[in-house]
């Protein structure tokens, strides 16, 4: 049985990480933590456990043997490096860290201390995204070519209820959308394609999104990267925080006999459209919305059941840090690229 403690009282612990594992059989929640002890106190009582005074009570608590990192980007990589140091495994929230320097400090740390260490990319288990992944491998759309991926919604204050969250501040977040969302589709398109991006360019800009003051916050509300990977294929990597009608998280993949169309349909989450004209479609599963998980809906992503089980049963996870490392070098490399105004090699 694993029993985890919780560094972080946001909405993603309250609406993810702690709902998840109380339906996970092989884990318990001890306790949660946060700098404002109230959050803390609050998910405790929701959830049961305790609410911790330091970060340091948390992680000498014997009983813990896994954590999640759900708190400010700018502290996950401190955190992880003391969790896994303190003997714990750890599932820290995307993005993994605020420099390349860090997130590779977080690997080693792991490796040198015989712990696990995951990112909370749940779009990797994703039903129609696993089917897709052998179907590209099994010829379904011939040889990848070309690819477009979109992920889009109204923005963090949505999530979290909050329009001054540390989301929209550059010193507590370090990155916009394209580290919130943006991660989410570079590491989803290694995955799908089995590939890794060798080159970005990139443009980012803040469009629309406001503090409480009415000013423009300071990170960018809006991305575009144009990615190229090893086999040659290319594709574009859109990402949003204003898309203010509603949310949309779809990707389309171009081969030389179709397309594969995944959760762009209100039906079918996944399509393939052959070169000859037939047209296949997939009911497997829906992903998850803020809103659905804002309104008591659906809440399960499976991240949690695919962290014990990666400890349980001593295997790789398409999840693993040393994965969302190579996606954490296309997101630092695209910020390169709009400071520098060119295409940079990766």
């Amino acid at each position: 049985m694993y029993y985890a403690g919780i560094i972080g009282c946001g909405k993603i612990a309250e609406l993810r990480h702690a709902p998840e594992y109380i339906e996970c059989e092989k884990a318990n929640i001890v306790g949660f933590y946060d700098i404002n002890i109230e959050k803390a106190k609050r998910l405790a009582h929701m959830f049961g456990g305790k609410a911790y005074y330091s970060l340091e009570e948390l992680l000498a608590d014997d009983r813990i043997n896994i954590v999640s990192i759900c708190n400010a980007n700018t502290a996950h990589a401190r955190d992880t490096i003391l969790a896994l140091k303190a003997g714990k495994h750890v599932l820290v929230e995307k993005p993994m860290a605020t420099s390349y320097e860090d997130c590779e400090n977080m690997v080693s740390c792991a490796k040198e201390n015989g712990k696990r260490l995951l990112l909370g990319h749940n779009q990797l288990f994703a039903s129609a995204h696993v089917k897709a992944r052998k179907l590209i491998k099994d010829g379904a759309i011939g040889r990848p070519l070309v690819f477009r991926t979109v992920f889009g919604h109204p923005g963090p204050e949505c999530w979290t209820g909050n329009p001054n969250s540390w989301f929209i501040s550059k010193e507590r977040a370090f990155f916009g959308v394209l580290g919130d969302l943006g991660i989410h589709k570079i590491d989803l398109m290694h995955y799908l394609l089995d590939d890794v991006a060798v080159s970005v360019s990139a443009n980012t800009s803040t469009l629309d999104k406001r503090n409480p003051k009415g000013e423009l916050v300071d990170v960018e509300d809006n991305a575009s990267c144009l990615i190229e990977m090893s086999s040659g294929v290319q594709g574009i990597v859109q990402v949003s925080w204003t898309f203010n009608a509603g949310e949309e998280n779809s990707t389309r993949i171009y081969g030389t006999e179709g397309v594969m169309r995944l959760y762009d349909d209100p039906k079918y989450s996944l399509i393939i459209e052959e070169k000859g004209g037939a047209v296949i479609k997939m009911q497997l599963d829906s992903l998850t919305s803020n809103e659905e998980q804002n309104t008591g809906g659906r809440t399960s992503t499976g991240i949690i059941d695919e962290f014990v089980s990666a400890i349980t049963e001593d295997r790789p996870s398409r999840a693993d840090g040393k994965q969302a490392l190579k996606a954490m070098r296309v997101v630092f490399a695209a910020i390169e690229s709009v400071e520098t105004g060119r295409r940079i090699n990766i």
